[in-house]
């Protein structure tokens, strides 16, 4: 896409953008003798460092080094890494690569059509296994001299905001600079097919919880009627004191949602504490160490909280009612022994 002075001057008045990076991306073959590897190949500017997270994961404390357009350096992830069997910051050894470059034809012509150059390697990240197996970094200059590029074409542009919960508000202001033409994306919206997994998983968690309840509600229905069965003579003292058939259901509706309201809080409490100490102290670890920390994350969200409450207390509620309606629809008398 081209990207003009003036759309690139008025994105830099935007208050809320900290910093922005112009990338150009292309899937790209990287080989090291008989190793090989097809990555997508980011052609970065400066601002990349302060944009992405990629300088501060580095391996080995290695060197955030992209080189020039004539001796350009490759960062990869970790996959990538391995695939191509090498050490990124110790490799001694020249990478060759290959781009396809911008065609005026329709038929490939392979020797006017890829470019072949090499490359070093100079440092490896690893962030998250789904990025550290598919991407590689380098200068921009050299990516699009190899691609044939025009100064004023990339493939996006990354923006970094002061404050990430701006970002509804700034895509907007974004959108009328660049046009309907150009696609704006948060990173969820980037990285939708992970976040909707996530997602998923949460929900999934959710009807575990709701299965769980509804057994426990079978637990609760037994109880309340064993109760309502021992304390048929108590109704009848009661009823005969006045006591109406909706006073004697209120009872038991409230001896059910009282047993909820215990089990539910203390669940919730415990909950509550489990999650603190995991956020203070890190006593869930994930393993296979495919990602960039080496412990479960948790986010309290109060809407969670509020979901479980609620349903905590319909679930109770319906099977408060049946017993207590039960009990409200017995025939009261009183015998003397």
């Amino acid at each position: 896409m081209i990207i003009s002075n003036e759309q690139l001057q008025k994105l830099r008045g935007i208050d809320g953008v900290k910093n922005f990076s112009l990338v150009v991306e292309e899937k790209a073959m990287v080989q090291n003798g008989d190793y090989q590897s097809v990555i997508y190949l980011k052609g970065v500017d400066e601002n990349y460092r302060y944009v992405s997270g990629v300088a501060d994961n580095l391996l080995d404390d290695a060197t955030y080094d992209l080189g020039n357009e004539e001796a350009p350096k490759l960062i990869v992830g970790a996959g990538v890494e391995g695939a191509l069997g090498i050490r990124a910051d110790k490799n001694i050894f020249l990478l060759k690569i290959y781009l396809p470059r911008k065609s005026t034809t329709e038929q490939i012509n392979f020797l006017e059509d890829i470019s072949n150059d090499t490359i070093r390697s100079s440092a490896a990240f690893k962030i998250q296994q789904d990025f550290d197996n598919k991407y590689g970094i380098t200068n921009i200059d050299f990516v699009k001299k190899s691609m044939k590029l025009a100064d004023s074409e990339y493939s996006a542009v990354e923006i970094a905001l002061r404050n990430p919960a701006d970002a509804g508000k700034l895509k907007k202001k974004v959108k009328e600079i660049f046009g309907n033409k150009y696609q704006v994306q948060n990173k969820y919206e980037q990285n939708r097919n992970l976040y909707a997994v996530m997602n998923l998983e949460r929900w999934v968690i959710y009807g575990v919880l709701c299965l769980i309840l509804v057994v426990a509600a079978f637990n609760m229905i037994g109880a309340l009627t064993m109760l309502v069965l021992e304390k048929q003579k108590d109704m009848s003292v009661l009823h005969a004191l006045g006591g109406s058939k909706v006073f004697i259901q209120r009872i038991f509706l409230s001896e059910g949602l009282l047993l909820a309201i215990i089990g539910g809080g203390a669940g919730m409490l415990l909950a509550l504490l489990v999650a603190e100490l995991q956020i203070r102290y890190h006593i869930i670890p994930l393993t296979g160490g495919s990602f960039l920390i080496d412990y479960f994350p948790v986010k309290l969200r109060v809407n969670d909280f509020l979901l479980v409450g609620v349903t905590v207390f319909i679930i109770a509620l319906i099977a408060s009612w049946i017993p207590a309606r039960k009990a409200a629809m017995q025939e009261f008398s009183l015998r003397s022994e």
